[in-house]
């Protein structure tokens, strides 16, 4: 299973010689299955870059799970190539639990007068789909999901082919509860002796704002530790945080991780982060 990063950045893409080792772009990653599959979690504007590259590749099956509703993690679709292309066949899954099917939720984003081409007028076979509690396959892959701590509610998702497993949970609040979220030990259940785990890790300790959706990375680390995932990656960087300050938040990281005498191996997910498992 190959996971590939287009936008770790949270809340808004950002820009400047600030953010160049970590990027600007908003959620999106990419992740191969063993039989070819092409999964992606989340449409933020990384998936531009990402659709530039398959309309190249001319990769017609497509999947695309959505954690939740939020602007961030939607803004790219309507700029993702892929939907202007004839013969695109795209799959869209959302959560059981949202407010809105997964249908309306990305026609929103192509509305005039925000945008001038409407959901109805594109290209490609769009397929709409609603995630199911008890999983779903995607080919070789095993797609689990659990109820995001968030405020607005959302999905994490485990994916899981052959041995190999990735979670991805990001806009997950471990120290405050949100309706339909779930305690620190039911996450780590989920993430239990993953292969790669990412984990929102928006806040440290001193600007740290409860009840807007978001971990302080010692709580996301911890969760990583408890689990017993075998890699973490630190995700969802807060808009004004500089290349310098996520460093410094890894070493942190590092340091503790030492202390205790573990090998969970930790790093801050970038917009270039490419990793085979």
């Amino acid at each position: 299973m190959l996971v590939r990063c287009w936008g770790a950045r949270g809340s808004i893409p950002v820009c400047g010689r600030e953010y160049i080792k970590y990027g600007g772009d908003t959620t999106c990653i990419e992740v191969r299955g063993s039989k070819g599959e092409l999964i992606i979690i989340d449409a933020g504007t990384g998936i531009r870059r990402l659709g530039a590259r398959l309309v190249r590749e001319k990769t017609s099956t497509i999947h695309i799970l959505l954690t939740h509703s939020h602007w961030d993690h939607l803004l790219g679709f309507p700029f993702f190539k892929p939907l202007y292309t004839e013969g695109s066949r795209i799959h869209v899954y959302g959560y059981h639990a949202t407010q809105d099917s997964v249908r309306n939720i990305i026609s929103k984003t192509m509305l005039p007068p925000y945008f001038p081409v409407r959901l109805e007028d594109i290209h490609a076979e769009l397929t709409f789909h609603t995630t199911e509690p008890e999983g779903f396959h995607i080919g070789s892959v095993l797609v689990k999901t659990i109820p995001l701590n968030h405020t607005n509610r959302g999905v994490g998702y485990r994916l899981e082919d052959g041995e190999r497993s990735f979670v991805f949970l990001t806009d997950n609040e471990l120290a405050h509860a949100h309706p339909g979220g779930l305690p620190p030990d039911k996450y780590a259940l989920f993430c239990r002796d993953a292969d790669l785990l990412f984990h929102d890790a928006e806040y440290t300790p001193s600007d740290y704002m409860p009840g807007w959706g978001h971990s302080v990375y010692t709580d996301a680390l911890k969760l990583a530790i408890e689990s017993g995932a075998r890699r973490f990656g630190l995700f969802h960087h807060n808009q004004e945080r500089k290349d310098e300050e996520i460093e410094l938040m890894v070493e942190d990281c590092r340091r503790i991780v030492k202390q205790k005498g573990l090998k969970l191996h930790v790093f801050a997910v970038s917009g270039d982060t490419e990793l085979t498992l």
